[in-house]
């Protein structure tokens, strides 16, 4: 129950900013979500490509991590930040080198 309320005054807020403001509530939620995903890299690391979205019906919140896919193995650089080309065709056998993929993070307290 808690989480629904939390959810709810979160779309509450962005529509009272909304309206004091006269911006569009989007920009609002997209802001908030900006805010959210920077405030995840503390938590997963500043090295961490987090990806915060709100969803404006519900106000549920996602975080995903982007990683860059590389050749190999061997190109791994940092396991934060990139996967090899094999492991990320698993989860897209279409994708490249040079694409990314995202993988969910758990929500944050």
């Amino acid at each position: 129950m808690a989480v629904s309320a939390n959810r709810l005054e979160l779309l509450q807020i962005a529509d009272a900013v909304a309206r004091e403001k006269s911006i569009d509530r989007q920009i609002v939620i997209q802001a908030m979500a900006d805010a959210i995903g920077k405030a995840a890299r503390s938590r997963y690391g500043q090295e961490t490509d987090v990806l915060a979205d709100i969803d404006a019906r519900t106000g549920e919140i996602k975080l995903q991590r982007r990683l860059l896919v590389v050749e190999s193995v061997s190109d791994v650089e940092d396991y934060g930040t990139q996967i090899p080309l094999e492991l990320a065709r698993d989860k897209d056998p279409d994708i490249q080198v040079g694409d990314y993929v995202s993988e969910p993070l758990p929500p944050m307290d």
